[in-house]
């Protein structure tokens, strides 16, 4: 088996992603609870007792809600840097092992994660890089803006999971308020369907075989908006496979070279 990537669900009720392969098996966020992540996981006939380890993101709650709860009750060891360990209210000693922006880990024999740090809000968010045996997938949610380390190791991915998170016309003529507006549409804030194709197009190549769009706000943006403002802009590089994860997962699983993604059945 190769890597695969299913994503337990998406947006702002809650975010995690299984990374799995022979050898190991961990979640890039636990943003549901823990009694969501055993049910989602039992659909995959697996038990959060079999993750290696569960990777923390920043310390949102739809992005670490359920950690500290899978911590103890399953013993899985919680990756964090120390500004989310801290504000998830965890022992940086004995609850949490702490990374570093652009420090490998090791997670398994056959995969290692690398955090690249990205722009969100006042958190100390990363993204992540998985690699298997030469082959790497990028997972990257909460960001605002990129910069140039973050493009670099995303063009090496086969795999992409990004966000795309609001639709600018769904968002300046919503309901929200007009400091909420500027907050998800500034620097720090979210990835509009718009900088979500801007960003692909810098790093999608032959490669590249799958993209998920994730993170769509029910409120502000739509499927359909997103995958179609992506695909008008890399359409003539990109011939792989493009799917939409939303909140109600696990729906599909990606495979590291595989172009076509594989329905969960239910």
């Amino acid at each position: 088996m190769t890597l695969s990537i299913t994503h337990l669900g998406s947006g702002s009720g809650g975010n995690a992603t299984l990374i799995a392969t022979d050898e190991t098996k961990i979640l890039l966020d636990c943003g549901f609870s823990g009694k969501q992540i055993e049910k989602r996981l039992e659909l995959l006939e697996l038990s959060p007792k079999e993750l290696d380890a569960i990777l923390i993101s920043h310390h949102h709650i739809d992005h670490a809600r359920g950690a500290p709860i899978i911590q103890k009750r399953w013993g899985t060891k919680i990756w964090a840097n120390f500004e989310t360990c801290a504000r998830l209210g965890m022992d940086p000693v004995n609850e949490c092992h702490l990374f570093e922006p652009l420090t490998r880990i090791d997670v398994g024999g056959d995969l290692s994660i690398l955090p690249v740090s990205v722009n969100h809000d006042r958190a100390d968010n990363v993204g992540f890089i998985a690699s298997h045996r030469g082959e790497r997938a990028a997972v990257v949610t909460d960001l605002g803006s990129w910069n140039d380390e973050l493009v670099r190791h995303m063009a090496e991915c086969v795999h992409i999971s990004i966000e795309a998170n609001y639709d600018s016309k769904r968002l300046w003529n919503g309901p929200y308020p007009e400091r909420l507006k500027q907050r998800i549409a500034g620097r720090g804030g979210h990835l509009s369907n718009r900088q979500t194709a801007d960003l692909l197009s810098n790093v999608v190549g032959d490669h590249t075989r799958s993209i998920v769009l994730s993170h769509l706000s029910a409120q502000n943006n739509a499927p359909h908006l997103a995958e179609s403002e992506v695909l008008m802009e890399i359409d003539e590089v990109f011939t792989g496979d493009i799917s939409i994860s939303t909140q109600e997962g696990p729906e599909f699983a990606h495979y590291l070279g595989q172009a076509e993604s594989e329905k969960i059945a239910i």
